[in-house]
């Protein structure tokens, strides 16, 4: 003799609520999960940055429309930062081979203009470099330079800035826009206010960044400490930019 049939269960099978979170990419996306969302965000850039052993890097910050056959100063400017990157690259410690970790490794945003130029200055000596890619309406995607296993991809600004200022040893920044601007003074906010260790910040082309910004003006109105101007160095180019820098983070 048998027993009964079993009851049909594929309607309980196929149903939503019976897949794995971890394969539910409905609930994955969806309100409540954004907060393991920014979590993954940072463990998975995380984990990839500790297997290759970054012990520190050096962020490149500059405007994404600047092309190396541009306007006079664009040009200059794109090839400077690529300059900067070559030499920190081969003098800094990111070709590392014994066995240690990769120091002052250039990362960037990832995507065009000056950060293509550092990214492919790191390539020009063949160096590592870093890419912290943004998802962005206008669908900005990575550059060709940086190293593809280390090209990320981020959804949050703020994890996307948690990861270029967490490993930093120093910034430098080239002439840019709002984004740069934005990238810069989150820096310099987080230095001013002890929250981030102590960090150059060398603006290249002192020309230009006095032109957009009387930083004097902040002191006189007393929106700033004393001190805080020490914050900034300046450069006329890549070279110097890393002249300023390589007394600095020469030591391991």
């Amino acid at each position: 003799m048998t027993g009964p049939a079993a009851a049909p269960n594929a309607a309980q099978i196929a149903s939503r609520a019976y897949r794995l979170p971890a394969f539910d990419e409905a609930f994955l996306l969806g309100d409540s999960m954004r907060g393991a969302r920014f979590m993954m965000e940072f463990a998975k850039a995380d984990e990839v940055l500790r297997a290759w052993e970054i012990g520190s890097t050096i962020v490149v910050f500059g405007s994404s429309r600047i092309t190396e056959d541009g306007l006079a100063d664009h040009a200059r400017w794109y090839a400077e930062a690529r300059r900067f990157a070559a030499l920190a690259s081969r003098e800094g410690g990111a070709l590392t081979g014994d066995g240690g970790p990769r120091r002052n490794v250039i990362a960037t945003g990832g995507g065009p203009g000056i950060m293509a130029a550092a990214n492919r200055g790191a390539a020009d000596v063949g160096a590592p470099s870093i890419g912290f890619n943004i998802s962005l309406p206008q669908e900005q995607g990575p550059n060709a330079w940086s190293t593809p296993e280390l090209t990320f991809r981020f959804h949050y600004f703020a994890m996307r800035k948690m990861h270029l200022a967490m490993r930093a040893s120093a910034l430098v920044v080239f002439p840019g826009g709002f984004g740069t601007m934005d990238e810069l003074f989150e820096i310099l906010t987080l230095r001013q206010t002890g929250k981030m260790k102590s960090v150059p910040v060398v603006l290249v082309d002192k020309a230009y960044w006095t032109g957009l910004i009387r930083f004097e003006t902040l002191r006189e109105q007393d929106f700033i400490g004393p001190g805080d101007l020490e914050l900034i160095q300046f450069a006329a180019d890549g070279a110097e930019a890393w002249g300023l820098l390589a007394p600095l983070l020469s030591a391991p």
